[in-house]
């Protein structure tokens, strides 16, 4: 099965990109900042996908834990921290050591860090929720006041 492509852009927020083969989301990039009108590229799941992340950013809530992902390229380790990171629920923050120990590895806190900052899914897997034991910690090229943007949408205020 083809994997196809759905563009969509959110005012105010930015503009993302979904990856899907069939009913799987293989990856998606939001690049924070840009805007463009929803433009969609080919057919399939992933336009609803695109209207359920849109709702997301514009404030209702959805945990997005139905949407199945493309997960055979993760080590065990990324495996669990995924599923682990997926059930930390909206409005509720975890520390990177923290969400290691949850996913049985209580010694990878900066591990942690690393699978954050190169996932390909974001709202999936939430990791604007992951935050330094001793402040909000990085959002890799989005920066911090994305993910602080992120976490008051939630309720959250850091």
């Amino acid at each position: 099965m083809p994997v196809e492509l759905t563009r969509y852009g959110v005012p105010g927020w930015g503009v993302g990109e979904i990856w899907t083969e069939g009913e799987v989301l293989v990856a998606h990039d939001f690049a924070f900042g840009s805007e463009r009108a929803n433009e969609k590229v080919g057919g399939g799941t992933a336009h609803d996908l695109a209207a359920r992340f849109t709702a997301y950013l514009a404030g209702f809530s959805d945990d997005f834990r139905d949407v199945e992902i493309d997960a055979a390229w993760n080590t065990p380790f990324q495996r669990a921290v995924t599923e682990t990171l997926r059930r930390v629920p909206r409005g509720e923050v975890v520390s990177y050591g923290e969400l290691a120990a949850l996913a049985g590895y209580p010694r990878a806190g900066r591990a942690v860090g690393t699978y954050c900052a190169g996932c390909r899914f974001d709202f999936v897997v939430p990791c604007h929720r992951v935050i330094a034991a001793d402040g909000i910690g990085g959002y890799g090229a989005a920066g911090v006041e994305v993910k602080r943007a992120l976490l008051a949408l939630e309720g959250t205020v850091l």
